[in-house]
This record gives C-alpha cells, structure tokens and sequence, in this order.
C-alpha cells in the first residue's frame, strides 16, 4: 500500500493526542477538583474512573480528522482505502493497548481483567470509533465532494 509511512504516522499522532488527552483529565480531576487517585481509592480511582465515559469521545473527535488528513495527502479517498485503514488502525490499536496497558507495567499499567472486563463498554466503543473512522473521514469526504 502507498502512503504506508503516513497511515502509520496519523494513527499515531491520533493515538498520542487522545492518550495525552485522557491522561490530562485524570490529571485535572485528580489535582483541580480534588478527586481521588490510585494510591487513594479503589482500582484506578475516582479522578480515573470518572474519565471513562469521555474516552470514546475522545476517539471519535480525534481519529476521523487524523482519517481525513491521511486520506488528504492521497489525492482521492477511495473505499478501499478507508477499509485498509480502518482495519489498520483498529488492529494497531488493540496490539498497541495490549502492550502499552496490560503487558508493560508502569504506574498506571492495568491487570488483563480492569482493562478487559472492568472497563466495559467503554474499551468496545473505543475500539468500534477507530475502526468506524476511517469511514467516517471517507463519508465526510465524499459529503464535501472530495
């Protein structure tokens, strides 16, 4: 596939923007508002777990423009690209946090189960908004008559 370097360079642009915006509202409730952190409260905290239902919007602000930026530099969006890329980015991401936030372990590194089962829906819908994306970019695209 053409263009392989910057299919891989928005996903991570958009991965990054939205990690360093999830991890800012944690920040912001834990130090602005006074929420509990993970020494504090139970599993991840409050300042943490109050984040969660904002994590697909996130995704679903960030991902599509990051799409459509991509998708800019080729000239001509096509289907078939929005398919490659969707199924790129979404696949990259679910190796990517499995890595990242399960097998790494770091301070705010989670077991299998938080991440997997305790951080339902949120991590399906996570997952849906960046393989839907791509398509999102594509419709947008075809929408403005690009």
């Amino acid at each position: 596939m053409e263009n392989m370097g910057f299919l891989i360079l928005w996903y991570f642009a958009a991965y990054f923007i939205v990690t360093a915006i999830g991890v800012l509202h944690t920040v912001f409730n834990i130090t602005v508002l006074h929420m509990k952190s993970m020494k504090e409260g139970p599993g991840m905290g409050e300042g943490y777990e109050r984040t969660k239902p904002w994590h697909p919007l996130y995704n679903i602000l960030i991902f599509p423009i990051f799409a459509y930026i991509y998708f800019s530099g080729l000239g001509t969006a096509t289907w078939q690209a929005a398919v490659v890329t969707s199924l790129i980015w979404g696949t990259v991401t679910v190796v990517f946090d499995l890595f990242g936030w399960v097998v790494v372990k770091h301070p705010w590194s989670l077991t299998f189960r938080q991440f997997y089962v305790e951080y339902q829906p949120w991590i399906t819908l996570i997952y849906i908004t960046i393989y839907a994306s791509p398509f999102i970019a594509y419709g947008a695209m075809q929408l403005a008559g690009k």
